[in-house]
């Protein structure tokens, strides 16, 4: 049986700042591109959720994180084994710092 993906509220906001930048720069149609790259990116995550490696600089948190990398950025999700849900905390651009994946929006 498959997965369900749930994307938290930090990762929807997230969502919404690459399209505004990518809107901003490039128009509409490449925003909406980048969009549904990341999101069928996450999409793999369905059939095969433990295939991101864990996320090293949340290791302390009570959830175990993991990530995948698609072009410039990190989706960062936890596993809800028993649930079977994958929640995608966050998309984080690889370009920016990253401590500020510890983050706790």
């Amino acid at each position: 049986m498959a997965f369900k993906i749930i994307w938290s509220e930090l990762a929807e906001i997230q969502l919404d700042e690459i399209y505004k930048f990518y809107e901003n720069k490039a128009g509409s149609n490449s925003a909406k591109k980048h969009l549904k790259w990341i999101i069928n990116e996450t999409n793999k995550l369905i059939h095969a959720p433990q295939i991101g490696q864990e996320e090293e600089l949340l290791k302390h948190k009570k959830n175990l994180y993991r990530y995948l990398i698609f072009k410039n950025y990190k989706v960062i999700y936890s596993l809800d084994l028993e649930n079977r849900f994958i929640k995608i905390a966050d998309v984080f651009d690889t370009r920016q710092n990253a401590p500020k994946i510890k983050r706790s929006k």
